[in-house]
């Protein structure tokens, strides 16, 4: 069967455009250790490889949901704090995007909270090339879940054929697999260990992207 010719593309953000994963786990591992509990890292790649979060360690040590939405907000506060003092940015991804923007529609499909996707786009040299973004309060259910792709597909009246999503994690990559269109990983050392065998395409860095894309159209 002949393919479908790319033509949106589906950004995930972080981790793919920006590198801002390691500093939610720690932002993570400060709040829960302000409860006495540690947070170690295998455990939060399984936590957060099966779309949970990692306030189920608080769950489990009988914390109260009052405790738990309090400390919350503390969470929340120390990663914008680590976002917004250290250097979040990927090598080259803007020069790709204009590259990109030349042949494709595209958009940033995430799990962020708007809130903080603004902090860390509030110059908008990435998403100045991107048709729209799409955050966690703007459809129904997050990813593994299809529906943050379907969204994206959607405000594209585009096919899922015609779609390809980026993405760097396993739940990212469950996400545009329940949503049936496919998904070319990118290697983070952050999400290395998790599960990838799901994708359509594995790519070392986004540079190969346009070339990837080439080959397939």
């Amino acid at each position: 069967m002949k393919k479908v010719k790319k033509k949106y593309l589906l950004f995930d953000n972080d981790g793919v455009l920006v590198e801002t994963e390691p500093y939610y786990y720690e932002a993570n591992v400060k709040a829960l250790a302000e409860f006495g509990l540690d947070l170690a890292f295998d455990t939060y790649m399984e936590i957060m490889a099966r779309g949970g979060n990692a306030w189920e360690v608080a769950v489990k040590a009988g914390i109260s949901k009052e405790d738990i939405d309090a400390k919350r907000k503390h969470r929340d506060i120390y990663y914008r704090e680590f976002i917004s003092t250290h250097d979040i940015e990927i090598e080259g991804v803007a020069d790709i995007l204009e590259e990109l923007s030349k042949k494709y529609k595209m958009a940033i499909v995430t799990t962020s909270r708007r809130l903080d996707f603004d902090l860390i786009h509030h110059s908008e040299h990435i998403t100045k090339y991107m048709d729209f973004t799409l955050c966690v309060e703007e459809y129904a259910r997050s990813k593994p879940h299809p529906d943050p792709y379907l969204a994206g597909m959607k405000k594209f009246g585009a096919s899922k054929d015609e779609c390809l999503v980026i993405e760097d994690s396993q739940r990212g990559l469950t996400a545009a697999f329940n949503a049936g269109i496919e998904c070319a990983v990118v290697a983070n050392e952050f999400t290395a260990t998790q599960d990838f065998s799901k994708a359509s395409y594995r790519i070392q860095t986004l540079k190969e992207l346009p070339a990837l894309l080439q080959s397939n159209n």
